[in-house]
């Protein structure tokens, strides 16, 4: 490896979790660290993701950090410029800015198991750390479905989460593909502008009003004034989606309120039946993400958009091929297809002491201690990890409890002493996973009928937490050290890889 820079830990990542990541070492009294980010600046997926309409499902103030509160969100639920002036604003207000390190993709992490340290190439140069922690996120590689013919499109092609801001859709024949969160929020956001819009819908989603309106002056000034108003209207939030999370993991049946909510709510704008029947899905409410949109329906049923109730399968020239035969004529194709999820990318790139990368680890599914620990993979910690998604709230708060075990990590790492390593012992990330899937048998994303992104190739759930944001936050207040094996260096000899480096913990 070339010259490099070796610093205690290197984050991977700037978006909520490399960022909350970062300010937690410096609240910790750790300012050896650096901040790896591919792109140009801060953001993460919302900074990738800029499509017209974008916005957050959660609302703004529990889709907020807690130790960074926000009195002035203008909207309850807030758009993608907004959430990304925030996290611009909190790296300044936290002076992270000096730790950040841009244009440094990371094309490779490999193990040192004699020096018990990561060596990390990117585009921006090389680096070794200590310890590494990863928050690439989930949402942050597009997902394209290899379509037949798709290269003799004549047209414009483009995933939404890689907006081209310089092509003008206005007068076109816009053909979206998928109808995730990203398709509902674009569809009612472009169909007023172009000459006529086809969706393809594979799998119909169940949407419900999204409750959205202004926050005025007078209440941001309330909140600037009394602080604690913004905790309350955040613990208040918090609550109300706790107490929801026992019809998604152990009552399902109790979601047929909702369903008919959704109902109602697809009622009240598509007159149609014929669309109406194309628009209801056969699987129960919450197996798939619940949407949020009070403009979708209404702009389904305008003169200018047809809804094709299959897949894209077939592109033909300028010509678009459904699975039920249906062609349709574009000038543009606007994949709303999702990202690589349950085959994180960022896995192919890490490489352990016995030369397998997690990818080759991961195979038959991914799995890591309490969301965060790999076994097989020393000091590698990950933000976002295998099963710790929701269905129903904010993502910030199982970051902030990821950021508490990793946290405790390094005190731990502090009070063995000298050059150390954690390494995650595979009976104790089988025990965590077990303990996990038997939980999520019950549960609505297994149970509910639908075939979805929460799945892996082989079907199983390996993105979503079975249980309350409280129970994660319990699980991960502190490392228990029995559940790792401790490595040290004068114990590592070279070519016997890490796992003969342990020692009792």
């Amino acid at each position: 490896m070339a010259e490099h820079e070796h610093v205690r830990v290197a984050v991977i990542g700037s978006g909520f979790g490399g960022l909350g990541a970062a300010v937690r070492l410096r609240r910790e009294g750790i300012t050896d660290f650096v901040v790896l980010e591919r792109a140009g600046s801060v953001g993460g997926t919302w900074r990738d993701n800029s499509y017209p309409g974008c916005a957050c499902d959660v609302p703004s103030h529990l889709y907020s950090f807690s130790f960074a509160p926000n009195p002035d969100w203008p909207r309850s639920f807030s758009g993608q410029e907004h959430i990304r002036a925030y996290l611009e604003r909190v790296t300044d207000t936290f002076g992270l800015r000096p730790h950040l390190r841009f244009n440094a993709e990371v094309k490779r992490m490999t193990w040192d198991a004699e020096r018990l340290r990561w060596d990390i190439e990117t585009t921006g140069g090389n680096w070794s750390a200590d310890v590494v922690v990863s928050a690439t996120g989930p949402l942050s590689e597009p997902k394209l479905p290899d379509v037949p013919g798709l290269d003799t499109f004549p047209g414009k092609v483009f995933h939404s989460a890689r907006w081209d801001h310089d092509y003008d859709l206005r007068g076109k024949r816009v053909a979206v593909i998928g109808t995730g969160a990203s398709a509902i929020q674009i569809v009612p956001s472009i169909q007023p502008q172009v000459e006529r819009l086809t969706l393809f819908q594979r799998t119909p989603a169940w949407v419900l009003p999204r409750m959205d309106r202004p926050i005025g002056a007078a209440e941001r000034a309330v909140h600037r004034a009394l602080p604690f108003t913004t905790k309350l209207r955040r613990g208040m939030l918090w609550g109300i989606r706790e107490l929801q999370v026992q019809a998604f993991t152990k009552h399902p049946g109790e979601l047929g309120f909702v369903e008919q909510l959704a109902r109602r709510n697809m009622a009240r704008a598509v007159k149609d039946p014929a669309l109406r029947a194309k628009l209801t899905p056969d699987y129960r409410i919450g197996c798939k993400r619940i949407l949020l949109s009070s403009t979708y329906y209404p702009a389904l049923a305008q003169p200018n958009v047809d809804v094709v109730a299959s897949g894209l399968t077939e592109v033909r020239g300028s010509t678009l091929v459904a699975a039920d035969g249906t062609e349709t004529e574009a000038d543009a194709i606007v994949f709303s297809t999702g990202f690589h999820v349950t085959d994180m990318p960022i896995a192919e790139r890490v490489v352990g002491p016995e030369g397998k990368t997690l990818a080759e680890v991961w195979s038959g599914g991914m799995q890591a201690l309490r969301g965060a620990s790999a076994a097989g993979f020393p000091n590698w910690m990950t933000i976002i990890g295998p099963n710790t998604g929701l269905g129903n709230s904010s993502m910030i708060l199982m970051i902030e409890s990821q950021l508490n075990y990793m946290a405790d990590y390094l005190r731990q790492l502090d009070v063995l002493g000298g050059r150390v390593a954690l390494d995650a012992r595979p009976s104790a990330v089988r025990a965590w996973n077990h303990r996990v899937q038997e939980r999520m048998k019950r549960t609505v994303w297994n149970t509910g009928g639908c075939t979805s992104w929460y799945l892996d190739a082989s079907g199983r759930n390996t993105t979503i937490w079975p249980g309350t944001t409280a129970e994660f936050r319990r699980a991960t207040r502190r490392v228990d050290l029995a559940e790792y094996a401790v490595l040290r260096a004068a114990d590592a000899r070279p070519g016997t890889g890490a796992q003969n480096a342990e020692v009792a913990a």
